[in-house]
């Protein structure tokens, strides 16, 4: 086996889908063998005329996100059901004493159909409202920390037998597993919430021909500009916003979604669907979310279609191997976050990724940002390792492999206490 085959088969091995990747495929990791590409301008108006000012924009944010939806998310139906939530469980002494915990029961009815998702909710004890980062996770709640008492579900999960997930069902083994990913007790501690879901709750993750998880609350037929369902995991945190909203003791105005690998993707398509998120965070998103298509570097378009052919809407395959003809590219689904905090995140490892490409998205989405805030993205080359680049976009790339970290952690925090609270 060709050693760049090895590599990209420890890459994919890393997110838990090797069987996905069975056929031979060899990614580019060669900086001169990226393709010569010319990015779209997000300040030029599909007539070619310039965007000259802020009201403009917003006419011209409405061509990119059209096109973004038909093209490669696919089109979400509005929301016209009812929402229903009930308190699973609570603990007023969570984390020794330091936090509120509750288990949160989502029912999303409409008509004779209903889904239900359960989010787990940590808050600090404040006497005030409180910021909160909402996240889906990948293993399950039970899997966030090690407390005992937190709901396990009984959606669908991939098998993963360092999880104890066997029959496509979550066990009271895995409890705590994922919590290195999650670190909650440090959230907590700088006076931050945490809301988090399991992302199978809202859709599962296989082709299953769009019948099953929140698809199967409407009854249309699917075209090529149907969501897929990284369109539904991000519809799925607009209704948890809509329940938090609702939660005294969380700052509503004070949301941030946060999302790592492919539910980096959904949190990015979330925020730009959804302005009521106040800061959006990317996690080693990579292909169809922070980094370049045109790049051609790492995972492309045609392989993630391939792998994952549910993620999508059917349109996006027409640019399988023909990154070129895009209509867009991932910078200017960032600039459709502007003027809100915007954080990427990257790993030296993680090349399946392309980190240098998802750096690049964050240079080219800076000319919005600059019209919008004033403030472009304070650098044009790749940073050094572990130095964090902060403006109204932040960036960095750490040592390691993809994954979420503490010191990831720790870098969204400082982001928030610049953007949220001025510090």
């Amino acid at each position: 086996m060709k050693k760049k085959t090895i590599l990209t088969l420890i890459l994919v091995l890393s997110t838990g889908v090797s069987s996905l990747y069975s056929q031979d495929f060899v990614a580019n990791y060669d900086e001169s063998k990226v393709p010569a590409y010319t990015l779209p301008d997000p300040l030029i108006f599909n007539s070619g005329s310039k965007v000259q000012n802020k009201k403009q924009w917003d006419t011209r944010r409405t061509e990119i996100f059209k096109l973004f939806e038909t093209e490669i998310y696919g089109v979400a139906p509005v929301w016209d059901g009812e929402i229903i939530s009930s308190e699973l469980s609570s603990d007023i002494n969570a984390l020794n004493g330091t936090a509120i915990r509750k288990d949160i029961k989502i029912t999303l009815k409409r008509g004779d159909k209903q889904l239900a998702m359960v989010m787990l909710l940590y808050l600090p004890k404040s006497s005030d409202p409180v910021p909160v980062f909402l996240g889906y996770n990948f293993n399950g709640n039970h899997t966030v920390t090690d407390e005992p008492g937190i709901y396990i579900t009984n959606s669908w999960m991939r098998n993963n037998a360092a999880l104890s997930v066997k029959d496509n069902r979550a066990s009271e083994t895995g409890r705590g597993k994922s919590a290195s990913g999650w670190q909650v007790r440090e959230i907590i501690s700088r006076g931050y919430g945490l809301a988090t879901i399991y992302y199978g709750d809202i859709d599962p993750d296989f082709d299953d021909g769009f019948k099953n998880g929140v698809h199967g609350l409407y009854d249309s037929d699917p075209d090529k500009t149907s969501w897929g369902s990284i369109a539904a995991w991000a519809w799925g945190l607009s209704r948890a916003m809509d329940c938090l909203e609702k939660i005294s003791s969380v700052d509503a105005k004070k949301v941030m979604v946060m999302g790592h690998s492919r539910l980096g993707k959904a949190a990015l398509w979330a925020g730009a669907t959804d302005r009521r998120f106040a800061v959006v965070i990317s996690n080693n998103s990579g292909c169809g979310g922070a980094a370049l298509s045109r790049r051609v570097f790492g995972e492309t378009v045609g392989r993630i279609n391939r792998s994952f052919p549910h993620w999508f809407c059917d349109n996006f395959n027409k640019y399988n191997e023909k990154e070129e003809i895009l209509p867009v590219d991932q910078h200017q689904l960032l600039a459709l976050i502007a003027p809100r905090p915007l954080y990427v995140a990257s790993a030296e490892e993680d090349q399946w990724a392309d980190p240098k490409g998802e750096f690049l998205s964050c240079v080219a989405a800076s000319p919005v940002y600059k019209l919008l805030t004033g403030k472009a993205f304070p650098a044009t080359h790749m940073p050094e390792v572990n130095s964090p680049v902060v403006s109204k976009i932040g960036y960095h790339i750490r040592t390691g492999v993809h994954d979420v970290t503490l010191y990831d952690w720790q870098q969204y925090l400082d982001f928030a206490d610049l953007h949220l609270r001025g510090k």
